[in-house]
């Protein structure tokens, strides 16, 4: 273990530094152990030591938590402490924050440090120009968002010509500066004075014109005038869509957006991201609407002063800046503010439905019979062993003559019989029913289970460079069929060989920012990798690379050594792995499991740091440690706060005596059997009426997509959730999940299955 649980932290300018002098933090709660936590000791050596107290105060307050719990996970991050291993194992360092506000925390601090980054650079360009004041400077860093920055960097950003700075270089910003000042003068006269031909300036009329651009500039770079356009552009702006006359056919798709309107406020992700995505394969124009009586009535408020001469010359130049330039940058503004929000719904529902996937019950170790089905092509055939080790692979074709049926089901008995079968996975794609109604025909003997599973991604993973690493001699259909066999054994350990965005889990998925995606979906990967803990002596590369602490080169290193020196014995054989240091071993060790290993405590979530803990539980109780993990009467008689010190609260300890009950315990629900409708193989077969079982496949803003077994998945509107209102499809249903349902409509033509959760009685209204 790294350091020390003791720490001060000192508040000194705009930083927390970090000393190591032996004092506790205070927590709101002292009086319970439970909740007392204190801050890892770190070297203070770099900037890394450093947290910016500003920062740390902004994220307190915004996620309503304490400074000292906030400044303790920052320190642990700059420390490169993975969210999964300070979420598990520094809950006192914490205050027993959960993966969440980890995430939170470390999100925002990243938010924040591009804001300041952005402030000193302009800071540096302002200094630079010789354009910054000591008022200038202090407006700038009171700057609370990134908007705010702009805004008041803009009227000095450096810019392109201009017909405002046209003007300027004629001269005509004196006349500009009178006029806008809305004295009683005449401005047609007072204009005069500026007519010079040799400026370009050939008329009273064109000397007022320049004015009023420049003029038109300055209300366009007016902080408070934008400020107010774009709430007003946020609250009552109108998402408009129109189709060209000449598109209506060939974007039919978009039928539904040909000409609609949409509040900015209240639309949802999907219909932004689909109404971005016909403008951008160019069948729909999208605009956003505001109210434009409300905005000039706003900005005539805002500049316009009385109703004499040099007011309407103002009021002129308003308009004009209005709908030249301001209203094309709130456009955009606000485009671009209602796609970041689109997109992180977008995101946070293919988050939750890739972590329902990847926590989807495994089988377990069986060996396995896998097909991957085909009519012409024939039905590959693999075999599996316990360890999902691929030992035998045929192709059969029980779908063209009777003759090559029967062959089809003699080699099935055969391979049923050879290698101990004890499951048949069968891929849900291109012939998947027909081929599991031959293989249940067949009353194969035994206890064996045939389940169809979901083989989306499937081809994807067979053609990649992770599949031709591990079978470099065998075809895409060879991988393709191990892959269906391995998700059922067990689906996390597989599916993150997977591009998440190829596993079909989202909602316009490409249409969303794609580094916010990529790096939403790993927090979910790692999470639930690190979540479940990992077999060490059996894992691959693949998905030890997720685990905390390590990423490819060690997982890479771990699976070289395993190979040369055999499977590891205990967690501390880790520190031979080349590369493999101090830090990276904390961080990893206690996701790391080993069944039937040296020590008995490897096989657990218990972390190696805390086995003197559990030595000295077993000592006190006269006992051996297997016999604590195996006794639960001996473990009743542990009080905990007897272990109590200044590096060990409550919390571990109690996660301690949770895993002594339950060593490695799995927190994925238990696999069960799974069967579609007997006769309903194609969606020919689907009346309206029919109650059949499906499987959830996918869930989205609008609601939940059901595989019913017709290779057509079935729709089930968020409307027809639930008899009551639902606002968030996943409160009703996860992916994976088991549901009946009734088919409420059947369109054939637009191959579309209409589906109900609803009570039958109301279904059928």
């Amino acid at each position: 273990m790294v350091g020390k649980f003791n720490s001060f932290i000192e508040e000194s300018g705009d930083v927390y530094r970090n000393y190591p002098k032996e004092v506790q933090l205070s927590h709101p709660d002292e009086a319970s152990l439970s909740s007392r936590f204190f801050v890892i000791i770190v070297p203070f050596s770099d900037k890394r030591d450093i947290v910016n107290k500003a920062h740390i105060s902004i994220i307190a307050e915004e996620l309503n938590l304490t400074t000292n719990q906030v400044t303790a996970t920052a320190l642990l991050l700059n420390e490169g402490a993975t969210v999964p291993f300070i979420a598990r194992y520094r809950k006192e360092v914490t205050g027993s924050l959960d993966e969440v506000a980890i995430r939170a925390i470390r999100d925002r601090l990243t938010q924040l440090g591009e804001l300041d980054k952005r402030r000193e650079a302009i800071l540096k360009s302002l200094a630079e120009r010789g354009k910054l004041t000591d008022e200038l400077k202090e407006e700038i860093l009171q700057a609370e968002s990134m908007t705010v920055l702009e805004d008041i960097y803009l009227p000095f950003r450096p810019k392109r010509r201009t017909k405002a700075t046209i003007a300027g270089e004629k001269g005509l910003g004196p006349l500009a500066d009178r006029i806008f000042a809305q004295d009683n003068i005449d401005p047609a006269a007072l204009a005069e004075a500026f007519v010079d031909s040799a400026k370009g300036v050939d008329s009273v009329e064109d000397a007022l014109s320049g004015a009023r651009d420049i003029i038109a500039e300055r209300v366009n770079e007016d902080q408070k005038a934008r400020a107010a356009i774009r709430e007003l552009f946020a609250s009552k702006g109108l998402f408009r869509t129109k189709v060209g006359s000449d598109k209506k056919e060939a974007g039919i798709k978009y039928k539904d957006y040909f000409d609609f309107e949409e509040p900015v406020s209240k639309a949802p992700s999907h219909r932004i991201l689909a109404m971005r995505r016909g403008e951008k394969e160019g069948f729909l124009t999208l605009r956003v609407i505001p109210p434009e009586d409300e905005v000039l009535a706003i900005l005539e408020s805002l500049f316009v002063r009385g109703d004499g001469a040099a007011s309407r010359q103002v009021a002129m130049a308003v308009h004009d800046g209005y709908k030249r330039l301001l209203s094309i940058s709130m456009e955009t503004e606000i485009r671009l503010a209602a796609k970041k929000r689109a997109d992180e719904e977008a995101i946070r529902v293919f988050a939750e439905n890739l972590r329902q996937l990847l926590l989807a019950p495994p089988l377990g170790r069986k060996n396995v019979l896998a097909v991957d089905p085909g009519f012409r092509t024939g039905c590959k055939v693999v075999c599996l062993d316990r360890q999902g080790k691929l030992i035998h692979t045929e192709t059969i074709y029980p779908h063209q003559s009777e003759k090559a049926s029967s062959e089809a089901a003699a080699r099935i008995k055969i391979l049923h019989g050879k290698f101990g079968v004890e499951a048949i996975a069968i891929g849900n794609g291109t012939a998947g029913r027909e081929t599991e109604a031959f293989i249940r025909k067949l009353n194969l003997p035994g206890e064996v289970q045939i389940v169809m599973v979901n083989e989306s991604g499937a081809s994807v993973y067979s053609a990649s460079d992770t599949a031709r690493e591990e079978f470099p001699d065998r075809d895409i259909t060879v991988r393709g069929s191990v892959s269906i066999g391995r998700r059922l054994v067990d689906p996390l350990s597989e599916l993150v060989k997977i591009d998440p965005k190829s596993i079909g889990v989202g909602q316009y998925q490409h249409d969303v920012d794609q580094g916010a995606l990529k790096r939403g979906l790993d927090d979910v990967v790692i999470s639930c990798v690190n979540g479940v803990g990992v077999e060490l002596n059996t894992a691959g590369k693949q998905l030890l690379m997720y685990v905390s602490g390590l990423g490819p080169q060690l997982a890479g290193n771990i699976v070289e050594y395993r190979n040369e020196h055999g499977p590891f014995r205990s967690r501390e054989k880790l520190k031979k792995v080349p590369k493999l240091g101090a830090k990276a071993f904390e961080q990893a060790a206690g996701f790391l499991r080993i069944r039937d290993g040296e020590n008995s405590l490897d096989a657990s979530a218990v972390h190696p740091e805390c086995y003197h803990l559990v030595d000295a539980m077993a000592m006190d109780l006269g006992c051996s440690v297997p016999d604590l993990m195996g006794d639960e009467a001996l473990r009743n008689r542990i009080d905990l706060t007897k272990y109590v010190s200044d590096r060990m609260g409550l919390p571990t300890l109690t996660d301690i005596l949770k895993e002594l009950a339950k060593p490695g315990r799995d927190p994925r629900e238990k696999f069960e059997a799974f069967s579609f409708a007997e006769g309903i193989e194609k969606i020919e077969d689907v009346r309206p009426g029919m109650k059949l079982p499906g499987v959830v496949t996918n869930i989205t803003a609008f609601g939940a997509f059901v595989d019913i077994g017709v290779h057509q998945d079935g729709l089930i509107h968020i409307s027809q959730l639930s008899d009551g209102f639902v606002k968030n499809p996943n409160e009703v249903v996860k992916v994976n999940q088991k549901v009946n349902v009734t088919v409420l409509d059947v369109d054939l033509n637009r191959r579309r299955i209409s589906l109900s959760l609803k009570k039958q009685s109301e279904a059928d209204n």
